[in-house]
């Protein structure tokens, strides 16, 4: 490549990818100093407790609100000044992105839509990791560069954010001088894409935060009764879905998929596909598909082994071989345990997904075992379900039931840009 334009195209990633091909192999983490033009920022901030308890008792005055919450053991106090806390923390990093001379947009998760994101140079998030994967999900395009900022370091560890110690929201300036001065790499996160055809593909998500899945029984009520009342028209729209072309769902996930039914005490039914291996199916407590960002979070703590473990299968293996294991060398069980659990995170950056069978039903009719855990670069799933529900990165939610089919992979268009400081 010219050094020109390579050397541009550190300033402008869109030029980079442009004379790439539209492929950024080899790149996905520039090692070079960087520099973009930052003049407008989106400032994400995250809804608080306070907030939402607020939005969701509209009704309540102040002192009522302080009641119910005291009625429920909430610490109504302790939610307060958090709320605050956190204000003053987004104040902050207004007021230091002003004093760089960059117009800044201060917005909420409802204002924040994909106006905002096409409006701004950079992406902010004040919040934790809940509020980065929010503001990600609105960005569809590879060049627009996404950091975040806890704002609750203590209560949270914000692993998607910057980090807490070197980066936090007092020292934001710094963070900004560095971005500035192109002391910073850039990083690709990979997305996983769904493509979802059959009945409810044309559905809108619904926001779990929004509370409107708290109460999935009801949901469960209101499936059947809305199969009872409109079933004839349902069965109208079912025999005629073959005729709509397969939807890309609206949303990427960044952490994971996961899909099952929504109400957890009901067994997840399913047929699953992956890669080039036969279709099998199979019953269990859903399956979590996630991403090299989402194998340290939700895939991490299903996987995990603890030391306790450890210990019974060495145990076990030294009854059934000759192995001469020291079962109270404690320091033993815990690197074994942390060789394995090290193992199941993988980079960001890599394109391929890790799924997890949760609770898998072993029978002779179902046969989980060799699929239980593993890795997938294209997964196919069919929905036997009947109130059955893919959520992706935990907030967006979608009916999948029987006869839905999600196709999930990885493409590098869907890939995410973002900084690091480290």
């Amino acid at each position: 490549m010219n050094p020109l334009i390579l050397a541009t195209s550190l300033r402008r990633p869109g030029l980079l990818f442009k004379h790439l091909g539209q492929s950024f192999t080899g790149f996905r983490t520039i090692q070079h100093e960087s520099s973009f033009n930052m003049k407008r920022v989106a400032l994400v901030s995250k809804m608080t407790r306070y907030e939402f308890l607020k939005s969701t008792y509209k009704d309540l005055s102040e002192g009522e609100l302080k009641k119910h919450l005291d009625s429920i053991r909430s610490d109504y106090e302790s939610l307060h000044q958090l709320h605050i806390n956190h204000y003053k923390c987004v104040d902050l990093i207004h007021r230091i992105l002003k004093e760089h001379s960059i117009e800044t947009r201060v917005v909420n998760r409802f204002q924040y839509n994909e106006e905002i994101v096409d409006w701004a140079d950079l992406i902010v998030t004040a919040g934790g990791d809940g509020t980065y994967l929010l503001a990600a999900s609105k960005i569809k395009v590879k060049d627009k560069p996404i950091i975040g900022i806890n704002t609750d370091p203590k209560r949270s560890e914000g692993y998607l954010c910057l980090s807490k110690k070197q980066f936090p929201a007092e020292n934001f300036g710094e963070a900004v001088k560095r971005i500035l001065e192109g002391k910073f790499k850039w990083k690709w996160r990979h997305r996983i894409r769904v493509t979802m055809s059959g009945f409810h593909q044309n559905d809108e998500p619904v926001a779990i935060h929004d509370q409107q899945l708290l109460y999935p029984e009801y949901r469960f009520e209101e499936h059947i009764k809305e199969a009872e009342t409109h079933f004839g028209e349902e069965l109208e729209q079912r025999l005629h879905v073959h005729e709509m072309p397969p939807r890309i769902l609206p949303v990427l996930a960044l952490n994971e998929v996961f899909i099952g039914e929504a109400l957890s005490a009901r067994v997840s039914y399913y047929e699953i596909k992956r890669d080039e291996e036969p279709s099998m199916k199979q019953k269990s407590s859903g399956i979590t598909i996630c991403t090299g960002t989402g194998s340290t979070s939700w895939f991490f703590h299903i996987n995990h082994l603890p030391i306790e473990a450890v210990k019974d299968i060495l145990g076990i293996t030294k009854n059934l071989t000759d192995c001469d294991v020291d079962l109270t060398d404690q320091t033993l069980m815990s690197e074994v345990a942390s060789k394995f659990n090290n193992s199941l995170k993988f980079s960001a950056d890599e394109q391929r997904m890790a799924y997890t069978v949760r609770d898998p039903i072993v029978n002779g009719v179902f046969d989980a075992i060799r699929q239980q855990r593993g890795f997938a670069t294209r997964i196919k799933i069919n929905s036997r379900m009947w109130d059955g529900t893919l959520v992706i990165d935990g907030d967006s939610s979608f009916h999948f039931n029987d006869g839905a089919v999600a196709t999930l992979e990885m493409l590098e268009s869907d890939a995410l840009l973002t900084i690091t400081l480290d």
